[in-house]
């Protein structure tokens, strides 16, 4: 497959077409959904409810919740509320970005470096998987977006479908990148192990009901690994789209 699928790219051979500013806005925006945590932990330490926030038992959504009061039978108070829901925003458009902006082309061979594209059998083939990952990875996205406009004490059934779009969408389309790319690079089974330890914790909260002796932790299992899955798939994005254009530079100055 990979012999009918790719060649290595000639001397000085490149694909104009993954050098674009659209491909390289792409793969950084895929890289940039790392903020969140930095967000997280800043919104973490203003925290200003009756005893300290602790991940291990507090939800995500807690940190974006609007007022201070009990919600659910859990204290609450995010002064920096705002901070975290424009977090879990920037995070969505990160991802929606990544996924309009890169192209199946681009992510059949992302992993794959001085390898060019060939439309043959094979090509066609995994360019299904590949827009699938596209469509999932959007899905994903903009459930983060849903979860950050519409915090959680704001009542609303559509912050739980935004927080199942990020986690399900998320799992999938890691899953699948990861079976695409499992041939040609060892960052392919980091981000199959993100997305299985993602489902696989969506799993255990589904059947428990979050009703676990450390539901924030369970959370971050469902959670934590989507961003971190996509963040390695945007720095492998981001690599190949640089060498791309760096051999497109090096031939313009011939």
């Amino acid at each position: 497959m990979r012999e009918q699928m790719t060649v290595a790219a000639a001397h000085g051979g490149h694909l104009p077409e993954l050098g674009t500013i659209r491909s390289n806005i792409g793969g950084w925006a895929q890289l940039s959904v790392v903020q969140y945590f930095v967000a997280e932990s800043a919104v973490i330490e203003a925290w200003r409810g009756p005893g300290p926030y602790d991940r291990r038992t507090g939800f995500i959504s807690d940190l974006g919740a609007l007022k201070c009061g009990v919600y659910e039978h859990r204290d609450v108070c995010s002064p920096l509320h705002l901070l975290m829901n424009a977090s879990f925003v920037v995070q969505g458009l990160g991802m929606l970005f990544g996924a309009i902006l890169l192209s199946s082309a681009l992510l059949c061979i992302a992993a794959r470096p001085s390898v060019r594209i060939l439309q043959g059998a094979a090509y066609r083939k995994a360019r299904p998987t590949a827009v699938a990952v596209r469509f999932l990875a959007g899905v994903s996205g903009l459930g983060t977006v849903v979860v950050g406009f519409v915090p959680e004490d704001l009542g609303s059934p559509f912050h739980l479908a935004g927080a199942l779009m990020f986690f399900i969408g998320g799992a999938f389309a890691l899953l699948l990148l990861g079976l695409l790319w499992l041939p040609h690079t060892a960052m392919s089974w980091f981000i199959l192990a993100c997305g299985t330890l993602t489902l696989g914790a969506l799993v255990v909260g589904g059947l428990t009901r979050m009703d676990v002796p450390e539901p924030g932790t369970l959370e971050r299992l469902m959670a934590y690994p989507v961003t971190i899955g996509f963040s390695a798939a945007g720095l492998v994005v981001a690599q190949r789209v640089r060498e791309v254009r760096r051999t497109a530079a090096r031939l313009a100055k011939r």
